[in-house]
């Protein structure tokens, strides 16, 4: 019973982590989720960890679309253009996923936290955005980029919100708090997709996704307290999280070549 309870608290610690470093800088955590429960958590299985990690994001994405929803920043017409054209790239990038190797997919994925890490260090001074919003012109450029991010994040069973972010700004000029919010609205959608694509193939952990929904409520929480009183040093975090998305993506490759 002991190992039991210890696995579990590993498990939500590691939960834990993830909701922290979403709710500190704001983006970016949900990608680790998958090389925790495979070399942290010991998911043999690249796929079940996938398909949980995306259903545990949806989860904690709605969660903090409540909050954001409540504050009125939600862009909730370029939210549901951008999703519903994302849905369909996140069931074909999930159908493509589970048909990949394993072992490939965790090298594919370490390359993909290479180009975050180096998103995240080309973000980190990001200028606040003073005004815009969504408008119809910008129709076609929301709904070129909700396909492209609903592929990637069904294919890797991720968020998606380093992407989408930035995206919604450059496609529509909104202040970078709406983009947040209006983007935890795909995130949460991209996530159950996947996860119902990779439900179909039963390849969803339920007890693990639980306890890193428990983890990540509290740690998100966490991180936002703890963002409130480091103002001003997002930067500084950014470039400290993106070399340890580096370090975790030199493992995986070393492990998967």
């Amino acid at each position: 019973m002991e190992p039991l309870i210890l696995h579990a608290a590993l498990e939500i610690a590691c939960g834990s982590l993830v909701g922290f470093t979403l709710g500190l800088i704001g983006g970016g955590g949900s990608i680790l989720a998958v090389p925790l429960m495979v070399y942290v958590v010991g998911v043999a299985n690249p796929h079940v960890a996938i398909g949980t990690s995306a259903f545990a994001v949806a989860v904690n994405a709605l969660a903090g679309l409540a909050h954001h929803a409540r504050s009125g920043v939600v862009q909730w017409r370029c939210a549901g253009l951008f999703a519903s054209c994302g849905v369909a790239g996140a069931l074909a990038g999930a159908t493509i996923g589970k048909a990949v190797d394993g072992q490939r997919l965790l090298l594919c994925f370490a390359l993909l936290m290479i180009v975050v890490g180096v998103l995240m260090l080309r973000g980190r001074k990001r200028a606040v955005c003073p005004g815009g919003g969504f408008t119809w012109a910008a129709a076609p450029k929301v709904m070129g980029a909700g396909l492209g991010a609903g592929v990637l994040s069904g294919f890797f069973g991720i968020g998606g919100g380093f992407l989408i972010v930035p995206a919604l700004i450059a496609a529509t000029g909104m202040p970078i708090l709406s983009a947040i919010g209006t983007s935890l609205v795909a995130v949460s959608v991209f996530g159950f997709s996947t996860a119902a694509s990779y439900l179909a193939s039963g390849l969803i952990d339920w007890p693990l996704a639980g306890l890193f929904i428990l983890g990540g409520v509290a740690g998100s929480f966490a991180g936002t307290r703890a963002a409130r009183s480091m103002a001003g040093k997002t930067g500084l975090l950014s470039t400290l999280f993106a070399c340890v998305i580096f370090v975790v993506a030199a493992y995986m490759i070393w492990r998967s070549v």
